[in-house]
């Protein structure tokens, strides 16, 4: 028998297994609310993900009721439609590979067909064009069930008592033979959101090692966003879908953080695009730059990262906000964690005792040892661990946790334990040590033994792993460059979700989000606290409402210090705290009041009975609408100095729906009608507003679930109104 006939009859068996399995255990796709039924950022409960059968019995789809994919199974298996259920959209244009592999220097296709004519679109007809590809892996079988938690997350604080972790939803694993190995691919389908996930293992199942060289996990031939016919310097848009992964580092930003692995790229195949360059940038490829380069024993298996797609249902702005933020609540919940934090700017004894006793004295929840305080995590001696051991105890006795910083990159160690890069690279951070080195193997030993044994349950780690890559060959933790940037990663990504399963809190100013962080900077400028203080309050505000649209309040930390900082003298200083006691009240209300955590660097919190009442308040109001404050920012009037600026945090599963804040910059106090959009607090019909938790009245929504709202606002001041 020929070799085409003897893979045919193979597909045409696990055909057979494959239907008869899905007869028994599948069912057809319910029929799902429609968008104008029902609003998923509102509600939902509906929305149940789950593998079912499809429009005939070579077809099977994963599904949620807000976006679906649907599988060929023969002769190969291979997507052959990805639909956004929420406005009716086809996102699927082509036929690709599920993966693309490169095993012992060899490259694989993972799966898919070949014979597909105009890659402008695919119809139900033209899959009676497509054939096998004796080049591409086989499909042998899937497995189906609920979803595993990738790591553990241990929850020692309230903030995220409701999220569940793991997510809800569906895992669906396709096996492929491979050479002497068996590689599969995973797809997690979620309840109530419009996101799956999907990555690679590979098991060596045969005798001699394997080395994996590359892969691209992700391969999508999307819809284009648009049909431009030149290509001008500032270049095409990609298709309306947000892609990242767990593989992120370097950038406040997600975009910025995954550039090295989402690659949005022309489609060599389709050559009927509108573009005369065909540069449309339409076909997704998700794959590391370098590596990863791991061999593989008999018996061993590889893991890829995880790559998360979402299919945006609307170009508004806000809406794409909400869905990404959506996306982390559920895929990261451990980001609405959100306790108030205070730096601490001296580490020695009586200054940390002041710190942590006015810490609980005006209700604040963390106190950190800030950078510059002279705290010293790499010291593992017996003396300073029990050192620390004692500071976390009375800390813990006066129910503030205590943390403290540590800076990984951006500093130089020495010529043998520091990256080196290739030529004419430098690193990210202008320094910085290799993970890979001995310093690194001993540094990362020092941070698990720290917190195994103080105590302590915080760590601010700046400077993080930003994906620098090593050349060194001598260092014991990578071979050479193909497999240091993915060595080095697996290190500080393993660190982090143990840290997750010891509830232990990361501040991590880079994305690293999906593997365990808690919180990366909102997004400012540090030299912008040297400006005048009353400049610092609006780049605050501006700070929050830029940040808020990628970001929950609970993800971003923004700064407050309260002593000098990059300059800027008296004018641009709250010390002493009493003699400038509003500007203080501004800056705590202008981040409490958006649900906003800062770091409050200082040797203090307050100096005088008055400054620790107005902190007590500030505190003991922001905790009473606590929930409200740490749902989603709609973004209305952004701050400029020239007018009332606003925002307004939801909740439309709170007993409090909104919450809004208005804060006057002006001289002199304005009065005015603004409109307020409340359609993401759920209210439909009427809303109950109260002013500053006293007077209530009563406001009929108009037809786009709006209200007028007549706000006064004294000079230079804020007030607040609570939406019921």
């Amino acid at each position: 028998m020929c070799k085409s006939k003897q893979v045919l009859l193979f597909f045409l068996l696990c055909l057979i297994c494959l239907s008869a399995s899905a007869q028994e255990s599948l069912k057809p796709e319910p029929n799902w609310p429609s968008s104008t039924e029902q609003d998923w950022l509102l509600d939902a409960t509906p929305f149940k993900a789950g593998l079912f059968t499809g429009k005939s019995a070579s077809t099977i789809s994963l599904s949620n009721g807000l976006i679906r994919r649907s599988f060929l199974v023969e002769p190969n298996l291979t997507t052959i439609a990805l639909d956004n259920l929420m406005n009716g959209e086809n996102l699927l244009r082509g036929i690709k590979p599920e993966a693309l592999i490169t095993i012992n220097g060899k490259d694989y296709k993972v799966g898919g067909l070949k014979g597909q004519k105009n890659y402008a679109f695919l119809r139900e007809q033209d899959l009676a064009d497509l054939s096998l590809d004796e080049d591409a892996l086989a499909f042998k079988q899937y497995e189906f069930g609920p979803i595993e938690a990738p790591f553990a997350w241990k929850r020692i604080r309230h903030h995220a008592k409701d999220a569940a972790w793991p997510p809800k939803g569906v895992h669906l694993t396709l096996d492929f033979a491979g050479p002497n190995c068996e590689v599969s691919v995973h797809y997690e389908w979620y309840d109530g959101i419009p996101v799956y996930s999907k990555w690679l293992s590979v098991k060596n199942t045969g005798k001699d090692s394997l080395l994996i060289d590359s892969f691209t996990s992700e391969v999508l031939a999307a819809v284009e966003y648009g049909s431009a016919v030149e290509t001008r310097e500032y270049g095409i848009a990609p298709p309306n879908i947000h892609v990242e992964t767990d593989y992120a580092f370097a950038s406040f930003n997600v975009e910025d953080a995954n550039h090295h692995v989402v690659h949005w790229e022309p489609d060599p195949d389709y050559n009927s695009q509108v573009n005369y360059l065909k540069l449309t940038p339409c076909l997704l490829k998700v794959s590391p730059e370098i590596g990863p380069a791991q061999r593989l024993a008999p018996g061993e298996d590889f893991k890829s990262f995880r790559t998360f797609v979402l299919p945006q249902d609307s170009y508004d702005r806000e809406r794409k906000g909400l869905a990404l933020r959506r996306m982390y609540r559920t895929l990261a919940p451990w980001t609405t964690e959100n306790p108030l934090m205070m730096h601490a700017r001296f580490a020695d004894w009586p200054q940390v005792k002041k710190a942590i006793d006015q810490a609980a004295a005006v209700g604040f929840e963390m106190v950190i040892l800030t950078f510059g305080s002279g705290f010293n995590i790499e010291d593992d001696s017996e003396e300073y661990i029990r050192e620390m051991t004692r500071y976390a105890k009375y800390a813990k006795s006066k129910g503030v946790e205590i943390g403290g910083y540590s800076l990984l990159a951006s500093r130089s160690i020495s010529a043998n334990h520091d990256v080196v890069m290739p030529e004419g690279e430098k690193p990210t951070f202008g320094n910085s040590p290799c993970i890979g080195s001995e310093w690194g193997e001993v540094y990362f030993q020092k941070l698990y033994q720290f917190y195994e044994q103080t105590g302590f349950t915080l760590l601010e780690h700046d400077g993080s792993y930003p994906g620098d890559a090593c050349t060194s060959d001598t260092h014991p933790g990578h071979l050479g460059y193909g497999d240091s940037r993915w060595n080095q990663y697996q290190v500080i990504s393993d660190f982090y979700k143990w840290c997750r399963s010891e509830g232990i809190y990361l501040n991590v100013p880079d994305y690293y989000y999906l593997t365990g962080s808690n919180k990366c900077g909102m997004g400012y400028r540090e030299v912008n606290w040297s400006l005048p203080r009353a400049q610092q309050v609006l780049h605050t505000r501006q700070n929050i409402y830029d940040g808020a649209w990628t970001k929950t309040p609970s993800m971003g930390w923004m700064f407050v210090p309260l002593t000098e900082y990059h300059g800027g003298g008296e004018a641009a200083t709250i010390e002493p705290l009493n003699e400038h006691l509003d500007h203080y009240e501004k800056m705590i209300i202008s981040n409490l009041g958006g649900g906003v955590q800062a770091c409050y660097r200082g040797p203090r919190l307050y100096d005088t009975i008055e400054t620790q009442q107005m902190v007590s308040k500030a505190v003991s109001w922001y905790k009473a609408h606590r929930e409200v404050l740490e749902g989603d920012i709609i973004h209305l009037r952004r701050a400029d100095g020239r007018d009332l600026d606003y925002w307004l945090n939801v909740n439309p599963n709170g007993q409090e729906k909104g919450l809004l804040m208005v804060f006057n910059p002006l001289s002199q106090p304005v009065r005015k009608e603004i409109q307020v959009p409340l359609y993401y607090t759920g209210l439909t019909e009427q809303a109950k507003v109260s002013t500053e938790g006293q007077e209530t009245q009563t406001y009929a929504l108009d037809r786009s679930y709006t209200i007028k709202l007549p706000v006064n606002v004294p000079a230079q001041s804020y007030t607040w109104f609570v939406i019921e």
